[in-house]
């Protein structure tokens, strides 16, 4: 008997067996137009396109409008309508050959496929389930097979259509394409509540520290109303340093965690790419709850100052020695004040001509102005909750996004 062509996971009552179609055969080529950037006007002229590079940058993917999408120049075009789907037919790397976008609107303006693309109007399969099935590692692969380039990749039309792949039932596709566009309404959401609650930090970090020349910040709580005080970083804090070590002195993870510049990731300690090193060459300071590790020397500039909190008490976990670590009780306000524009001024300003690194002298000497401890705790309690409501998106931002790439693993075949 031959094997059955059935995904792994799939929703309840559906058991038949899924057949073999070629993308051709369930899809209608429609006219795409060479449509660089310099037909884009910022007049609405009621036209638009879909250009490849919007595509690659996510701009152009399941679309629920097309207001995002650039205003062209008037033309003689054939539209796009919803259903449709267009494909970048150009990448510069591997993993975004054949990115898809699919229009999943009704459309008020005339949208035409640009330059680089391939525009599909889907006749036998569900324009949801093609779209999703596109972002799988079964079209993935295709794609990396019919590509050609060196440089630039391309794929031809003719060879998309070529693209062999099991469809189910209508019903069955229509399931899987709403269930997938559930996920990605999910996804959306946190990715939109994210980007607000970082902004909203941006904002207040802005207000609630003094700005250049000025002693006192723009925004505070009741019944402050003091100067703030300019000290030298190095009176108010403790700093300890990281730890130096060799290829020969790691273990596995039974060891000494070293915590370096990839644990920290968005203003948060991740424990996804840890390195270990023997107890017996593990000779510095332990890191503590509240402590704050800074990366100071890294090949990119960029970097120099990303910092995060020690959320919890972690034992046998030191910092390496590209990193140094400060130590404050009212170490949520001094993770603030890290974040604002002053200390990234500071950083510039002390940063070697050829190495990227602050030392810890550099940064002993370093000036900011601090208020009472009580404001101190009153801004950091504040800056606690927002950091807390931001981590939380992105934990839920990054389950659903596993999640999804693990659905659509087994839901297809």
């Amino acid at each position: 008997m031959s094997e059955r062509k059935v995904p792994k996971l799939r929703f309840a009552g559906f058991t038949d067996d899924w057949k073999q179609r070629k993308l051709g055969e369930v899809v209608f080529q429609i006219k795409s137009y060479s449509l660089s950037r310099n037909v884009e006007t910022n007049k609405d002229t009621g036209f638009k396109y879909v250009h490849y590079g919007d595509i690659h940058r996510n701009i152009a993917k399941l679309l629920s409008s097309e207001n995002n999408l650039p205003s062209i120049q008037k033309g003689n075009y054939e539209f796009l309508q919803k259903g449709d789907l267009v494909i970048a037919d150009a990448s510069e790397d591997y993993e975004g050959i054949g990115n898809s976008c699919l229009i999943d609107c009704f459309l008020s303006r005339n949208i035409v496929s640009g330059l680089h693309t391939i525009a599909l109007r889907p006749t036998e399969v569900n324009s949801l389930f093609l779209y999703y099935l596109l972002h799988t590692d079964i079209f993935s692969q295709y794609g990396k097979v019919i590509a050609t380039g060196t440089k630039v990749f391309g794929i031809t039309a003719k060879n998309l259509l070529n693209f062999e792949f099991n469809l189910p039932s209508e019903t069955e596709q229509q399931a899987i394409g709403e269930f997938f566009r559930q996920l990605d309404d999910t996804i959306a959401f946190h990715q939109r509540e994210w980007e607000k609650y970082k902004n909203l930090k941006n904002s207040y970090l802005e207000k609630m520290f003094p700005q250049e020349n000025e002693n006192k910040p723009q925004l505070r709580f009741p019944n402050f109303t003091d100067a703030w005080k300019q000290r030298k970083l190095g009176e108010v804090v403790e700093f300890f340093s990281g730890l130096t070590y060799s290829p020969k002195n790691i273990t596995d993870n039974s060891g000494v965690l070293v915590l370096r510049s990839s644990n920290i990731q968005n203003d948060f300690l991740y424990l996804d790419d840890n390195v270990y090193v023997k107890q017996e060459c593990a000779n510095s300071e332990n890191v503590q709850l509240g402590d704050i590790i800074v990366v100071v020397r890294n090949g990119s500039k960029n970097l120099i100052g990303k910092h995060a909190i020690i959320m919890k008490n972690m034992e046998k976990t030191v910092i390496g020695a590209f990193m140094t670590g400060i130590r404050y009780k009212h170490y949520w306000f001094l993770n603030a004040l890290l974040n604002t524009e002053t200390f990234k001024y500071e950083i510039e300003k002390n940063l070697g001509a050829t190495i990227n690194q602050i030392t810890m002298g550099m940064f002993k000497e370093m000036k900011f102005y601090f208020p009472s401890e009580t404001e101190q705790q009153a801004i950091g309690e504040f800056f606690r909750q927002l950091d807390d409501t931001i981590a939380f998106h992105q934990r839920e931002l990054e389950k659903y996004k596993n999640l999804k790439n693990g659905y659509l693993k087994q839901m297809f075949v």
